[in-house]
């Protein structure tokens, strides 16, 4: 076992895992360590962690020190160099006339790179573009192609609920999300209504996706014939959620509800609906 810190370099980005280096670290207090990006500067999230081997990548890099406000000053700085380096790159799209969409604009903490992230439908040849902003800025240069739910994570919005964008605001990764989900849980296929800003598939179908998987495996399907106290029936309605099923008794010809707890235990009566 390890012990560790979690340190956060972007709201709602991942988390990484650091040695605390014999360190007194509070949660949400602000660090120094070397990334394979070189020094950066980042918020501690989760602080005397126990982890598995298997769970970090070793060697593991040591938290060099605490921020002070210097060091708030320089991402300070750094935030506005951004914004300048945003405008000129922006500017030599248009030259170049490149098929691309420009995001946003990052400077590590030591200003040792500079990286541009950009959305595009195809690859794109920025050789040139490279070389201008190299000869302008005398940094190294990065030029990162993003999907456009990083895009969205990025900029942020509200979503169709009416709240903040989750990505851009607690989610640190992304899940896979299908449309075999929205479906489970007899949700519109319109894509408008199952669409977030990014154009892809809501996030949100994952949150109650194990519920609905559960819940399937306990009921019925749709369509089966299934024996019940009442006689024999078929199933023509389902609440995942609340796993209830509707029984239609094929002899009787009226439907029955029943919960998972009455299929299983014996000599529950069922609520009847539609009885005289």
């Amino acid at each position: 076992m390890y012990n560790v810190v979690g340190v956060r370099f972007k709201k709602a980005g991942k988390i990484y895992y650091f040695d605390p280096n014999d360190l007194h670290i509070e949660k949400n207090s602000f660090v120094i360590v070397e990334t394979i990006r070189g020094i950066e500067f980042g918020k501690v999230v989760i602080v005397n962690k126990q982890v598995d081997e298997e769970d970090i990548v070793l060697p593991l890099k040591k938290v060099l020190r605490l921020a002070d406000e210097k060091d708030r000053l320089v991402v300070d700085e750094n935030k506005a160099a951004a914004k300048e380096a945003y405008d000129i790159c922006m500017a030599k799209i248009v030259e170049h006339q490149l098929d691309m969409k420009l995001v946003d604009v990052e400077y590590t903490f030591d200003r040792n790179k500079v990286i541009f992230y950009f959305t595009a439908d195809g690859r794109v040849d920025f050789r040139e573009l490279v070389k201008d902003l190299a000869a302008i800025f005398k940094t190294r240069i990065e030029l990162r192609q993003i999907g456009v739910r990083d895009e969205a994570k990025m900029l942020g919005g509200i979503g169709p609920c009416g709240r903040l964008l989750c990505c851009s605001t607690f989610l640190g990764d992304f899940d896979p999300v299908s449309i075999k989900m929205a479906k489970d849980q007899n949700l519109s296929l319109n894509p408008t209504k199952i669409s977030g800003l990014c154009g892809r598939l809501m996030c949100c179908l994952k949150y109650e996706n194990d519920e609905y998987e559960n819940a399937k495996a306990l009921l019925p399907d749709l369509d089966d014939v299934i024996e019940t106290s009442h006689g024999t029936g078929k199933v023509v309605g389902l609440n995942l959620l609340e796993k209830i099923i509707q029984v239609e008794l094929i002899e009787q010809q009226k439907v029955i509800e029943y919960t998972i707890d009455e299929i299983i235990e014996e000599g529950v009566i069922p609520t009847v609906q539609g009885a005289d």
